[in-house]
């Protein structure tokens, strides 16, 4: 070599020879054909084949060359190396039985535990050999031994099976072969066995055929399960396997479903109707063990499972009425043991509301989860009879056993399931159970019935179902009872009966005390109470449900219809799961734009007039911010475009009703589409056409009363195409409640305008009045500030809008008194100085604000009639006639 490359000596072709006789030259006929599809398998005899092994394989390799180590550690009394490797072998064993899917250790770990056990002794015997180990191999060697003491009590069978089995297997391998391998692959019968080579002979052609399809530890289960006879199938055989079964549910590999089918295989092999019922019940929770996580839902193929699961359980207790599910009795063996004729009680443990609740929540969770917009949502909204069909037998149950508290349960999950639907709804889902009863109608041999029984009406439900939760059910069932209660009654219009449910309940009271998904339940009703009063034409009483819900720009959350992203509350990750689980299904939820419209209309009517009442007060009474916020963004702006959303339509409305067009104020909230959503559509309009017209008539006076002396009721009829009858008692009204200084002129019938003016201490004492007012609303705020109170952020706003639709069951009178009078939203308002002539002067210090609904609290009501009292004799004073 050191010629070849340095010498200077030497030829190039002893170069060449040197070359061609160390390296052989390849053909290139056998590059090619290597390569090629056709070529022939004897070619690839000279080139390395590639193995791919399985990662089962490649873990038993790792296992057995750590026992090569640890074999060679005893070898030379390393016991430093021994306890590493020992910790290693551990997590390797773990690996190989999560893999392979045993149950029992391989025997080579076994049996490395056994020399290690073996050796620990002898090390501990010799005593003058352990004197002169060092201190580490000490440290390690009373380590070790306190671990293998501690690992081997869960061996301790498998060990002394080995113990007795070594001699036998000492006489097979007496030729002293390693037999590792052997080792590794010898699992028991639980254990997946490998016969097959894993690398093909080079000398022979691949078989495909010969690929066979490997089964899991679940399928081998099933199988023995199959296979067994029917004539060793016993009680104690069925209960032994149960209790296997149950042992390994929750634990790591285990395979979910494989455990249900198991589960159910053994259902159909139980020797007792009790046996039966207990694995019913283990198969239940199993199936709700497919989906462990909160944020999925259960397959919807095991939900029906589930389903007809809780069914058979109701045939086998109708069918045998000696049967009682307990959930506080302890599970005993005995019980199920007991034949089927047996006269005594047996008692099996189960809880069927904590089933049935979970049904229903499953179902919830999954139409939260589906597409609204898919053709998937409405098949899953088609297995609703099925659950109510499951719920009414278990409640028809516990009736017949005498559980009125878990039947109250139960109907309160019906109550909720029927609560938001409409009369029309109502019927489709009737129609479609009897459908589905025709189609199923001879697929198995039932003893309950599959299929629920509805009454014609939803009302009629409702009340039978209502009825026995309030004689019956707690606390937290009985309050959303009550408000799917009032849900529905304002679902069929009929606001004065769930008025009243609300205000007797108190339920406005303490609903910041309850749960998160009742208060939510309680603004879903107060929106539907809102609607239902539009609807009847309450205008007042309407806007006073709907205005906390808009109080604080946050609907959509407080109605769980949607979640709100503020860029000044940032939610943690966990936070915004919780608001997500809590969310509203699409097909019950409250359309925003027609709640949106309705909220800005009812404002609409009440703060033009309001506004044009109180233009020249220093201190304004506002009756929504909301709405007075929006007018005044409004306002601002340079140029107004043409209306596109519901906010943009009732600006432009109240523009025009500020100058008395109403006409253009009706055409253009008219043009909003929310209206197709009512279902008396035309009779609605032509509600708000009126009520338009009516505001339209008190805003004028309001505004332009100063510059008449007179005016004619035929011409204030004719201007707002209302009739003269209306337009009187619009009028009188006015003149009742202060809101209007004049009188009527019967023989001509027109409006004579007063003049009133306020003395110095009339003036002074409205003033007076006015800042102690002020001051026991500050008081009154900072005793609640102290004693605390909230509940979504709604009653910490009843006292900035002025709004207390809450207090008032415990105010006293005020719906009452807003029934008596048609504007009592406006009672006490005492303007003084409307009817001047133009040119005199006013006095417009002395103006006072008093009380009614809108503007009134519930300890203030007394207060608010006393300033109004004295304001009237003080303006009675100075009444007369003008000069």
């Amino acid at each position: 070599m050191t010629s070849r490359f340095f010498a200077q000596g030497g030829s190039d072709s002893d170069d060449d020879s040197d070359y061609s006789e160390e390296i052989p030259e390849v053909p290139s006929s056998d590059i090619q054909s290597r390569y090629l599809p056709d070529a022939s398998d004897e070619d690839e005899d000279t080139d390395t084949k590639r193995v791919v092994k399985p990662a089962k394989d490649k873990r038993f390799e790792e296992m057995t060359n750590t026992v090569e180590q640890m074999k060679n550690a005893v070898k030379i009394n390393d016991w430093v190396s021994l306890q590493e490797n020992f910790d290693k072998v551990n997590k390797q064993l773990e690996k190989v039985m999560r893999i392979t899917e045993a149950v029992k250790a391989p025997v080579l770990y076994i049996k490395t535990l056994v020399l290690l056990e073996d050796f620990l002794n002898e090390a501990l015997a010799n005593k003058e050999a352990k004197k002169k180990m060092s201190s580490s191999n000490s440290k390690a060697l009373n380590a070790m031994r306190q671990k293998l003491k501690k690992n081997n009590k869960m061996y301790e069978e498998d060990i002394v099976k080995y113990r007795e089995e070594a001699p036998e297997a000492e006489g097979d391998n007496n030729e002293g072969g390693d037999d590792t391998e052997d080792d590794v692959t010898d699992f028991g019968d639980d254990v997946i066995s490998i016969d097959d080579p894993i690398v093909e002979p080079l000398d022979e052609p691949v078989d495909v055929n010969r690929w066979e399809t490997m089964k899991n530890k679940g399928e081998r289960e099933m199988e023995k399960l199959l296979s067994k006879d029917p004539k060793e199938i016993t009680w104690e055989w069925v209960n032994q396997k149960f209790k296997e079964i149950v042992a390994a549910r929750g634990k790591k590999g285990t395979a979910r479903f494989e455990l249900v089918d198991q589960l159910t295989h053994l259902t159909k092999i139980a020797k007792t109707p009790a046996q039966k019922l207990e694995i019913l019940f283990s198969v239940i929770s199993a199936q709700f063990d497919v989906n462990p996580g909160l944020s999925g839902h259960m397959p919807i193929k095991v939900w029906k499972k589930c389903v007809l699961n809780m069914l058979t359980i109701l045939d086998i207790l109708v069918k045998y009425s000696n049967i009682v599910v307990d959930d506080t009795i302890e599970p005993d063996e005995d019980e199920s043991s007991k034949p089927e004729d047996y006269d005594g009680k047996v008692r099996v443990w189960g809880n069927l509301v904590a089933f049935i609740e979970r049904i229903d929540t499953e179902f919830f969770k999954s139409l939260q989860s589906i597409d609204p917009h898919t053709r998937e949502y409405v098949e899953r909204l088609r297995d609703e009879p099925m659950f109510l069909a499951l719920a009414q037998n278990i409640q028809d149950y516990f009736e017949r056993m005498g559980h009125f508290k878990a039947a109250a349960k139960v109907a309160l999950r019906r109550v909720e399931s029927i609560y938001y639907k409409p009369q029309e709804v109502y019927e489709a889902m009737r129609k479609l159970a009897e459908l589905a009863e025709e189609d199923e109608e001879a697929v198995v041999p039932e003893v309950v019935p599959r299929k629920p029984t509805f009454p014609e009406s939803g009302r009629a439900m409702m009340d039978l179902l209502v009825s026995l939760i309030y004689r019956n059910g707690d606390e937290r069932t009985k309050a959303r009872a009550m408000l799917c209660d009032i849900y529905h009654h304002a679902l069929m219009d009929n606001f004065g009966t769930a008025r009243d449910l609300l205000l007797m309940s108190h339920l406005q009271d303490n609903i910041q005390h309850m749960d998160i998904s009742t208060q939510i339940l309680f603004n879903r009703t107060m929106a539907q109470l809102g609607l239902c009063a539009f609807r009847v034409g309450m205008i007042t009483e309407s806007h006073s449900c709907l205005a906390e819900l808009y109080s604080g720009q946050r609907v959509r959350e407080l109605l769980a219809q949607g979640v709100s992203q503020s860029r000044y509350h940032e939610k943690t990750p966990e936070q915004e799961r919780m608001e997500r689980r809590r969310q509203m299904p699409y097909h019950m939820h409250l359309n925003l734009e027609l709640l949106e419209a309705v909220h800005l209309i009812g404002a609409m009517l009440l703060e033009v007039p309001n506004m044009a009442a109180n233009s020249l007060e220093a201190r304004r009474r506002v009756i929504s911010k909301n709405f007075r916020r929006l007018l005044e963004i409004s306002e601002r702006q340079a140029f107004n475009a043409p209306p596109e959303n519901v906010r943009d339509h009732v600006m432009a409305a109240t523009r025009a009703l500020t100058k008395g067009d109403f006409q253009t104020a009706f055409e253009v909230l008219n043009s909003l589409d929310v209206w197709r959503l009512l279902k008396n559509r035309n009779s609605i309009l032509e509600m708000v056409k009126d009520r338009i017209k009516e505001e339209a008539l008190r805003t004028y006076l309001f505004t332009y009363s100063s510059s008449y002396e007179s005016l004619s009721l035929e011409q204030l009829a004719k201007m707002f195409d209302l009739s003269k009858a209306l337009v009187h008692s619009i009028v009188s009204k006015m003149m009742i409640n202060e809101e209007l200084h004049a009188s009527w002129d019967q023989p001509t019938q027109c409006i004579v305008f007063h003049e009133v003016q306020h003395s110095r201490l009339q003036s002074l004492a409205f003033q007076l009045t006015e800042k102690l007012s002020v001051l026991a609303e500050s008081n009154e705020r900072a005793m609640e500030s102290r004693t605390g109170g909230g509940g979504l952020d709604l009653s910490s706003r009843r006292r900035d809008n002025n709004q207390d639709y809450a207090g008032a069951a415990s105010g006293g009178g005020k719906w009452q008194d807003n029934m008596n009078s048609g504007y009592g939203g406006r009672q006490g308002n005492n303007r003084s100085g409307y009817g001047g002539r133009p040119g005199q002067p006013r006095d417009w210090s002395g103006q006072s604000r008093g009380g009614g609904y809108a503007g009134g609290r519930a300890g203030s009501g007394n207060r608010g009639g006393m300033q109004m009292d004295g304001s009237s004799r003080m303006v009675n004073l100075n009444r007369g006639g003008r000069p």
